[in-house]
């Protein structure tokens, strides 16, 4: 027999022995509690007084103070006079609500109540996430600024300018490409308006599996971190696994004032796309030199 077993059995004896044992001592408390003599009992029997005696003793003494207090009365002319034919009270039946509110149901009706409140405060988030916004931000129009800032600002971070409210990228979109755009997105006027006065409004997630695409400094290109998808600097797709360029969104110029529609998502142009014709200017940042 192994080492183990042998300690599995020591261990189950043990458990086996302290269990009996506890059972004895509560046994033996419960046979005290209910038939054994109090201290002071078991001290008279000791001083050999019977308990015949002390029943008489207080027998005797009980008789003689209800004695007295007869006396009291009737001496005093307060004897008790029997009291008439009274018509009972009526019975009223109890609220059944109320017999059955007990601890328990009480904590039952709590803790389903806990839960509703919670299931539909997930679900009001829940929904409050997915539904479109209307009064701003992300999932609405959202106002970027003076189109002549917003180049300002492309040209000041090297060709790319990152707008936080809109997650969106935007990059200049030379004139001598228009020829080609009017062909390639002529399916989304939103998209070529944008074109037509030099920018490109790019969303920042990468189609292929939803990552952030950030862009290389050194190539001039997009760059997608998870997996090493590429596009050009207007969004269209150069390398890597993913089923399209980047995904865009409609721009309108109004009074110079830019605005982006992020209500909608424009899918990317098919793979193949290239109205700029650039390629990498430098060393990749992701998968490659």
């Amino acid at each position: 027999m192994s080492s183990g077993a042998i300690i599995a059995i020591v261990i189950a004896a043990v458990v086996v022995l302290g269990a009996l044992a506890a059972i004895t001592i509560g046994r033996g408390r419960d046979v005290r509690g209910a038939g054994a003599l109090t201290r002071e009992t078991r001290q008279r029997d000791k001083q050999g007084v019977s308990a015949g005696t002390q029943l008489d003793t207080i027998a005797s003494s009980s008789k003689e103070v209800e004695q007295a207090a007869a006396d009291a009365r009737t001496s005093a002319g307060t004897a008790i006079t029997p009291v008439g034919n009274v018509a009972p009270v009526p019975w009223v039946a109890p609220d059944p609500e109320v017999i059955g509110a007990t601890r328990r149901h009480f904590l039952n009706v709590s803790m389903v109540s806990l839960m509703g409140i919670s299931l539909a405060s997930f679900g009001g988030a829940c929904l409050a996430f997915l539904y479109p916004k209307k009064g701003g931000g992300f999932g609405s129009k959202v106002a970027v600024g003076k189109l002549e800032d917003i180049v300002s600002s492309i040209t000041a971070n090297g060709g790319f300018y990152y707008f936080p409210a809109a997650r969106t990228w935007i990059t200049a979109y030379p004139k001598d490409a228009l020829p080609k755009a009017s062909k390639a997105y002529a399916a989304a006027p939103a998209v070529l308006s944008g074109q037509t006065n030099g920018i490109n409004a790019l969303y920042q997630k990468c189609p292929h599996l939803g990552c952030r695409v950030p862009n290389c400094p050194s190539s001039q290109w997009f760059e997608c971190p998870c997996h090493g998808s590429q596009y050009n600097r207007v969004g269209e797709k150069k390398a890597g696994p993913a089923p399209r360029g980047m995904d865009r969104f409609g721009v309108s110029i109004v009074a110079d004032n830019v605005t982006v529609d992020t209500s909608i998502v424009v899918l990317g142009p098919p793979i193949g796309t290239n109205t700029t014709g650039q390629e990498a200017e430098g060393p990749h940042c992701v998968g490659g030199k």
